[in-house]
């Protein structure tokens, strides 16, 4: 990439990142292109949809949850280290509105730039599912992908409800207690 394309990339997603934090994920993009000082054409060049900026904006936020999951595999409680996990997801996806919306359609949507990011989320997700299943705190019938989408449910019920900060913990709480056998 050329300096001048680089630059470009770098300012429309620091853009993006504010933008989407201030108004949500379905923010207008020709504000952000605007806003990052280039043309809409510019940001469609870096990033052909609205998923593939997403992708990108909250690939560095993706990348701490994946790797938490690696320090949460040595947890001495497998069970504890699946919810704490889970507990992050949902913080995670409640910083951008429209994200957890976004990441349940996307679940159902291989070929989406938001793809990239529920691979290995789900990758990381199963291994400490697995764990918790196997130390018997965790029924075998459950999956990972069954989990993430109740956990993007919860942050999209928290974000419709915004006025009930603690809603959020509640739900994945009452949530939890049905994952054991």
């Amino acid at each position: 990439m050329r300096a001048d394309a680089r630059r470009n990339h770098g300012r429309l997603l620091a853009e993006a990142r504010s933008v989407f934090a201030a108004h949500g994920t379905d923010a207008s993009l020709e504000d952000v292109a605007r806003r990052a000082g280039v043309g809409i054409g510019t940001l469609y060049r870096h990033f052909p949809n609205r998923h593939a900026l997403m992708s990108a904006v909250f690939e560095e936020a993706v990348g701490e949850l994946l790797a938490r999951s690696r320090e949460l595999l040595d947890a001495p409680q497998p069970c504890t280290a699946l919810v704490q996990w889970l507990r992050e997801i949902v913080t995670h996806a409640s910083e951008y509105r429209g994200l957890a919306r976004a990441l349940m359609s996307a679940a159902r949507d291989e070929g989406s730039h938001l793809a990239r990011c529920s691979g290995p989320m789900r990758e990381a997700g199963a291994a400490l599912l697995l764990r918790a299943q196997e130390s018997g705190a965790v029924r075998p019938d459950v999956s990972i992908g069954d989990l993430l989408q109740l956990t993007n449910a919860i942050a999209l019920a928290a974000e419709e409800t915004a006025n009930d900060l603690a809603l959020a913990d509640r739900l994945l709480n009452l949530t939890l207690r049905g994952l054991k056998p």
